[in-house]
């Protein structure tokens, strides 16, 4: 997915692909000081703070829906995925902890036929709604055609995959064929069209969380269904604020690593002032700083200065790098690939981003299987740009002096990424000038065959925890007329065989195929496709009233809601 501003979910441009590619997520990393705490046991996650207890969360943009067949961004899902457990969840930890498959509502992690496309799972006993209403199996089977019909983003997960969603989804047949649910045994069979490896993590989507059979199959935002978790949202007043209050029912579920929440009631008040959002948090007028949001850098000092035991950098699973287009010059030399990776100082992004970048030089961020530890194929991470040599290298590809035009975006930091950029590259030896253009027009621009850019700024973060979402972006089939994803237009043979095992790999088993991911990244990096230069931080803030070491900050859902507590 790319983020824009607090975006997360796949852009419309990327649903479409997903229909012709075999694609998902991957896991995450905390990059901060403070312990990390974890739950389980169908209890509150332990710490040192108390029970119970009312905080004020903000949010720097509102949702775009409550409802958890709609919503896509992470306003959204840090609420949803604790109102709304889907069958498989993630577990309430950090870091790549975080990125661990259990199950939600279903009993066990799925079984898998043998040739990847079943999946076979049963319902827990005694299941219920906020509402009191017993869970059964068909309503899984009712949610995820609700999903449909409501247009979530993310729909070609399941479109692309589960047999009979596409004939559902154009009114072509009354229900999906390729799910079948038996309501006395709690028993879900889903049939795919084709083994898609990441299968499972779709499952765990709040999208495809369960709501009652029945529910109006409309934009329900204002008045969210019941769900299974330990909160429930009440209060809403549009584009404003909500509320989250304890679902009293969760804890006598008893459902093992989902915490029941230490707080009675959350909150959440939509506030667009950065400056004024962060203020309240420091003055400890509120209690969560928004982590999708930009702490204004003039207040940075003061808070490290003065409230340092409650803010820390979180890195989150996600890759910022620039593209080398190989169809054309000069990025089609090798030699002068491995000249931009030599010659631009990664550290520089990082000081732009006011320290909010963690300098990176492998395609798969930390925390993701596959990630490789050791040295950059090309430059340092840590260590200055090698002008020299990239000079040298530059001379040697035949290509000094070429025309280069580099695209970006117009906000802050990424137009001075892209200033920077094109700075070394005219340092190095090329003759380098800048394309900048509206945000909101510049992935589809650039994702246009008849655009055909040079270089420039891309970014991915995480849907979910699995290496392929990454590689999305160096398969050939992504290559498309318009709405392309592989800016680099990279059509390598080895890529492609490695794919063909590790995309249909199953999220369960990926610990089986991560020397195959390395070997992979390593080999992308020698061949210098791209210029990666970092994976994004973001800010996790809390007024001095919360348990800032009990709470956990995680990989997919930022900060986890369900596990803060007063002090």
């Amino acid at each position: 997915m790319r983020k824009s501003s607090r975006a997360t979910g796949l852009l419309a441009a990327v649903c479409v692909l997903l229909l012709a590619l075999v694609v998902s997520a991957c896991g995450g990393s905390s990059n901060d000081s403070k312990s990390s705490s974890s739950s389980g046991g169908g209890s509150s996650a332990s710490g040192t703070g108390k029970e119970g207890g009312t905080i004020t969360a903000l949010l720097g943009t509102a949702p775009d829906y409550l409802d958890p067949h709609e919503g896509y961004t992470t306003q959204s899902a840090e609420t949803t995925w604790i109102v709304y457990t889907p069958l498989l969840t993630y577990r309430h930890e950090e870091g790549q902890p975080g990125g661990e498959l259990i199950p939600g509502l279903a009993q066990a992690l799925p079984d898998i036929s043998s040739n990847g496309n079943t999946y076979t799972l049963t319902l827990r006993k005694n299941l219920k709604y906020s509402n009191g209403k017993p869970v059964k199996a068909s309503d899984f089977a009712y949610s995820v055609q609700r999903m449909l019909k409501l247009n979530w983003g993310g729909k070609s997960f399941v479109t692309s995959y589960v047999k009979g969603a596409t004939a559902f989804d154009q009114g072509k047949a009354k229900s999906i064929s390729g799910i079948k649910t038996d309501d006395a045994s709690g028993k879900i069979t889903i049939t795919l069209e084709k083994p898609y490896g990441a299968f499972a993590n779709v499952l765990a989507f709040p999208a495809l969380a369960l709501v009652p059979s029945g529910t109006p199959m409309k934009n329900l935002s204002n008045d969210p269904p019941p769900g299974v978790g330990p909160y429930m949202i009440t209060d809403v007043t549009p584009n404003r604020g909500w509320t989250l209050k304890k679902n009293p029912s969760f804890a006598g579920l008893k459902i093992p690593d989902i915490p029941t929440g230490h707080l009675d009631q959350i909150n959440a008040k939509v506030i667009s002032n950065t400056q004024s959002e962060a203020q309240q948090v420091l003055n400890n007028q509120a209690d969560v700083f928004d982590p999708g949001d930009t702490i204004p850098p003039s207040l940075l000092p003061q808070i490290n200065s003065t409230a340092k035991d409650r803010f820390a950098k979180q890195t989150i699973p996600s890759t910022f790098y620039m593209f080398l287009n190989v169809t054309k010059p000069p990025f089609n030399n090798a030699l002068a690939r491995q000249a931009v990776n030599v010659g631009v100082d990664r550290r520089a992004f990082q000081r732009l981003a006011s320290g909010f970048l963690l300098p990176e030089c492998y395609f798969l961020p930390q925390g993701i299987t596959g990630h490789p530890t050791g040295d950059c194929a090309y430059g340092t991470k840590d260590g200055a740009a090698d002008l020299a040599k990239a000079k040298q290298l530059l001379q040697k590809s035949g290509q000094a002096g070429a025309k280069v035009t580099v695209w970006g975006q117009q906000r802050e930091p990424r137009k001075e990424y892209v200033d920077y950029y094109t700075s070394q590259l005219n340092k190095i030896g090329f003759k380098a000038t800048e394309k900048i253009i509206a945000d909101e027009t510049y992935f589809p621009t650039i994702g246009n065959a008849k655009t055909d850019p040079q270089t420039g700024f891309a970014d991915w973060i995480q849907d979910f925890p699995n290496p392929s979402d990454f590689y999305l972006l160096l398969n050939a089939s992504a290559i498309q007329p318009t709405n392309n994803q592989n800016f680099s237009k990279v059509r390598d043979p080895h890529i492609q065989q490695e794919l063909k095992t590790l995309d249909a790999t199953p999220a369960s088993k990926l610990d089986s195929v991560a020397d195959r991911w390395q070997a992979l990244d390593e080999y992308v990096g020698k061949k210098a496709y791209v210029f990666v230069y970092g994976s994004e931080q973001v800010p996790q803030f809390f007024s001095n009233k919360l348990d800032f070491e009990s709470a956990v900050f995680h990989p997919t859902y930022f900060n986890d809601w369900s596990t803060l507590q007063l002090k």
